[in-house]
């Protein structure tokens, strides 16, 4: 049997299977559950989403971001700059 930690980052890993599936079907908000749900597991064990889950959500409406569907993604002087249809923006470092 597996630590708590272990099974809810289980658990987030199903959810953005889901998230991003449902966002493919164009089911935004049922997405949006998945998100919240994975965010409110983070949250009560300590954890931290996945870098490649939390880079997909818009931290302002919670959605599963696809780019050109539902984000706009721009790339910048050493960052990445993704807006979501909200009008929330996220930027990213690459080097």
């Amino acid at each position: 049997m597996g630590t708590d930690r272990e099974l809810a980052r289980e658990r987030i890993a199903i959810l953005h299977e889901q998230a991003e599936a449902a966002a493919r079907v164009d089911d935004q908000e049922r997405a949006r559950q998945h998100v919240r749900r994975a965010r409110r597991i983070a949250e009560r064990n300590r954890l931290s989403l996945p870098a490649d889950f939390d880079r997909f959500t818009c931290d302002a409406c919670d959605a599963y971001l696809i780019p050109s569907r539902n984000a706009r993604v721009r790339t910048r002087d050493g960052h990445v700059v993704v807006t979501c249809d909200c009008g929330s923006q996220a930027r990213y470092r690459y080097d």
